[in-house]
């Protein structure tokens, strides 16, 4: 069957679960990596592991051969013969069972980072530690930089925590500052979103960017340092949107009486009842810089340096500190009397989910790229393109339209990146693969509507109506995906790193 067919079929069986028969994602995903895989002939299983196989048969020679000019990459009969025997065993596995494969591999990439992130967001939250960090930009700026301030802080936190976690908390300090100021409602709101939604779906390790990345071979370091500066980018773009929109709409702070005099409590909240500032920034910037340094400091010649810079350096060992030290964030937290279950009990509930998904969408992806369907999109994209470079659009393209027709922008990045995922080779596209990772968490951002959670969470909590959201919410994320896909271009062009 032809690889668009097959593509369009896993598609249909996905999207017809989420949006006809209303299931859950894994559970989407699930029979439609079943179906994709049963119906893909072997010949093409087949020649999907033989070129996987050539292909890091190459990638060795030429590492282990790297001072020899040219390397060797011509394969002989012998070695050719292995490798087509290899690929013939994969290739007779049973259905189910390249699926599971495909299942199992990405939990192992993504499960326990996910299940530390989840910590991590879920003891920031609940100790105050976020509220901390918010309340610290908005004292340096001052009232009137409340709107910067709400931007700063919603870049930080949405690194670690989720993006609807970011606007519940940040949400009341908006209206609390509402109270002060009497004015730039629209503003403050749409601040906090500029700032949360972007690192949501371009910086490790949140769900959406640490499986684009882990899927498509990419160091955190590279997708962690490339998602700050396409997010810098398109957070300001989101800010001058929000300026904009908020010279031309009025909304009102519609809540009621006993409400505001909540709001009025929770702003009135001393700081000596939160964290220190310092602990409530340290599980966020510590495994990011632990990750980072030891990307780069890699060989210091030193053996128990180097050593030591690997172990701390690994993205499970820096996040693993990361969510010990938020722990201490919920000791220094006063009048907190609950157990450490009971605190972490939501962040369990909130990780299990989303691994099973993750896992779920890496079946869809590894039986999707056996059809062939990322050579065939290379081919056609050959003949009717005149650069690689406009792969990204292709790629963000896709991730747009998977989001705007089932909602999500973690399903929409999981499920884009099986289809173009296969692409990722800096030979072939002429940059480096991490641009096509960026392109993907673009376009999980234009088109949120009412199939999206986080469409609800900011209409209700912010008390504007659909049509408001529609105008303010919406409009601002499509800008700001496009945004995003322009610079990451331009990157690629500038700067391929290759």
């Amino acid at each position: 069957m032809n690889p668009v067919l097959l593509l369009l079929l896993g598609l249909g069986v996905v999207l017809g679960g989420i949006l006809v028969l209303r299931l859950h994602a894994f559970l989407a995903l699930f029979i439609g990596a079943v179906v994709v895989a049963m119906a893909t002939p072997v010949e093409s299983v087949l020649q999907f592991h033989t070129d996987r196989l050539e292909r890091e048969w190459r990638k060795s020679v030429k590492k282990e051969a790297e001072d020899v000019k040219p390397p060797p990459v011509d394969i002989n009969a012998s070695t050719q013969a292995v490798i087509q025997q290899q690929a013939r065993a994969e290739a007779g596995k049973p259905a189910l069972q390249r699926m599971a494969d495909g299942f199992g591999s990405t939990c192992a990439k993504v499960g326990f980072l996910i299940a530390l992130a989840s910590i991590i967001g879920r003891c920031l939250l609940d100790s105050g530690a976020a509220d901390r960090i918010v309340r610290a930009g908005l004292a340096v700026l001052g009232p009137g930089g409340a709107p910067l301030a709400f931007l700063v802080s919603g870049f930080v936190l949405g690194i670690p925590v989720f993006f609807e976690g970011v606007f519940l908390l940040a949400i009341p300090l908006a209206k609390a500052m509402w109270l002060k100021l009497r004015k730039d409602y629209l503003l403050m709101v749409l601040a906090i979103i500029a700032g949360g939604t972007m690192t949501h779906s371009l910086v490790p390790p949140t769900p959406g960017p640490l499986f684009v990345a882990k899927e498509m071979g990419l160091g955190l370091d590279v997708m962690i340092f490339g998602g700050l500066v396409v997010g810098a980018f398109t957070s300001t773009a989101g800010f001058l949107i929000a300026h904009w929109l908020n010279r031309r709409m009025v909304i009102p702070l519609r809540d009621t009486p006993e409400m505001l005099a909540r709001l009025e409590e929770l702003s009135a909240r001393p700081n000596e009842q939160l964290p220190p500032l310092w602990l409530s920034m340290l599980p966020i910037v510590l495994p990011l810089a632990l990750i980072g340094i030891g990307a780069s400091v890699s060989n210091t010649g030193l053996p128990g340096l180097d050593a030591s810079i690997n172990f701390l350096g690994n993205e499970n060992v820096a996040l693993a500190t990361g969510a010990l030290l938020a722990l201490f964030t919920l000791r220094e937290a006063s009048g907190q009397n609950l157990s450490l279950n009971a605190r972490l009990q939501p962040a369990f509930e909130e990780a299990g989910p989303i691994i099973l998904i993750c896992a779920a969408g890496g079946a869809f992806g590894a039986v999707l790229q056996q059809t062939g369907i990322g050579p065939h999109i290379k081919e056609a994209a050959a003949r009717m393109l005149t650069s690689n470079l406009w792969l990204l659009p292709l790629a963000f393209g896709v991730t747009a339209l998977i989001r705007a027709a089932q909602g999500s922008a973690t399903v929409a990045m999981i499920t884009s990146v099986g289809i173009v995922g296969g692409l990722a080779s800096a030979d072939q596209l002429g940059y480096h693969p991490v641009y096509l990772a960026l392109a993907i968490g673009c376009g999980s951002k234009p088109f949120p509507w009412m199939n999206d959670s986080g469409f609800w969470v900011i209409s209700k909590m912010s008390g504007m109506t659909e049509m408001e959201t529609l105008k303010t919410f919406s409009l601002s994320l499509t800008l700001m995906g496009f945004v995003g896909l322009g610079v990451t271009m331009l990157g690629a062009i500038w700067f391929p790193c290759v």
